[in-house]
């Protein structure tokens, strides 16, 4: 006749694991042997001296935790609270953005645990993004301030919806400009916007030479280009004078080189209040690259900084597996 104060957990070794008891059922007589085979041989019942009013329930804590997380919009509770958690997922399409510094100042606190999915991440709908949790079945109320604290103000986790761009495509190199090779980087970048949800609208072509690769960038600003991406002439060889060319065109907050192979040599930046993207030769090669790792940021408006492009240096080595599964791989994690 008496409440359960907490859910509890059956688990069944290859086949299930949940709660058999919720949160305020009623034990009934016949109820004993499962508690026993489930090696619940004393149980917390409601009412029988609870740790006060200094202390916060497991659930009301994870809901608390969850309203704040949610705030932003972008992320939704998937239901009530089970055996202490609760499922976020993301309310919307986007690419998920992550405080990694404040995810790991929350979990620092060791009563309460956020774990995501990475930082960079796209995200459907629906999606799982994320599951919070009280560990103890009771927290103190101070702990319970300094989590929400640390939860709340800025978005935590966001998902930031991708832009829909017209991009134009500027591919340099004299080889190409004269005809001696055919062209085989547009079809890759067209590939590559219209899987995220934006077009190739202009392509123009340039030789090795500065002054008409800044012609062809102030081409596609004309054309009312959202994006432009430069391909080629990224290297140290006397003809690879694509930065020169963007930076005469008005490039400014390049940050060129990051660490990611492959893909050493991409450059980010902005001419006016279009960005730009510097991708490297080896994209002709590559399934996957740098490039793949910053254009969804781009595209969401996301800040690209040298800390960031710095960080990825941990898990940006590409294993070059003969069946690529990218995303669903360390590449970029």
């Amino acid at each position: 006749g008496r409440q359960a104060l907490h859910d509890m957990t059956r688990v069944e070794p290859g086949k299930s694991k949940g709660a058999a008891f919720v949160r305020g059922q009623t034990f009934q007589a016949g109820d004993l042997c499962r508690l026993q085979r489930m090696g619940r041989m004393e149980v917390y019942v409601a009412g029988e001296g609870g740790p006060g009013g200094d202390f916060v329930h497991e659930d009301d804590a994870a809901m608390a935790l969850a309203d704040v997380l949610c705030a932003c919009g972008a992320l939704e509770a998937a239901g009530p609270p089970r055996e202490g958690k609760i499922t976020l997922l993301a309310a919307r399409d986007g690419l998920l953005t992550v405080d990694e510094d404040r995810l790991a100042a929350l979990n620092a606190l060791a009563e309460v645990a956020l774990t995501t999915r990475h930082d960079g991440s796209l995200a459907r709908k629906g999606e799982a993004l994320a599951g919070v949790r009280a560990i103890p079945l009771y927290l103190g109320r101070k702990l319970m301030d300094d989590a929400l604290r640390l939860a709340g103000g800025a978005p935590l986790m966001d998902v930031r919806p991708l832009g829909t761009v017209r991009a134009g495509a500027l591919i340099t190199g004299t080889e190409v400009f004269t005809g001696l090779i055919e062209d085989k980087f547009a079809p890759v970048l067209a590939a590559k916007l219209e899987a995220l949800g934006s077009s190739l609208a202009e392509t123009r072509f340039a030789p090795d030479d500065a002054a008409a690769i800044a012609s062809g960038a102030r081409e596609l600003l004309d054309a009312g280009c959202e994006l432009i991406l430069t391909t080629a002439g990224m290297s140290v060889d006397p003809g690879d004078v694509t930065r020169k060319g963007l930076e005469d065109a008005g490039l400014e907050d390049a940050l060129f080189g990051m660490p990611v192979l492959p893909g050493n040599m991409t450059l980010v930046g902005r001419i006016g209040d279009v960005p730009v993207m510097g991708v490297p030769a080896c994209a002709l090669f590559h399934k996957v690259t740098a490039l793949d790792l910053l254009l969804p940021r781009v595209l969401a408006g996301a800040p690209v900084t040298r800390a960031m492009l710095a960080r990825m240096g941990h898990g940006g080595f590409c294993m070059n597996c003969k069946a690529c599964n990218f995303p669903h791989c360390p590449f970029g994690k």
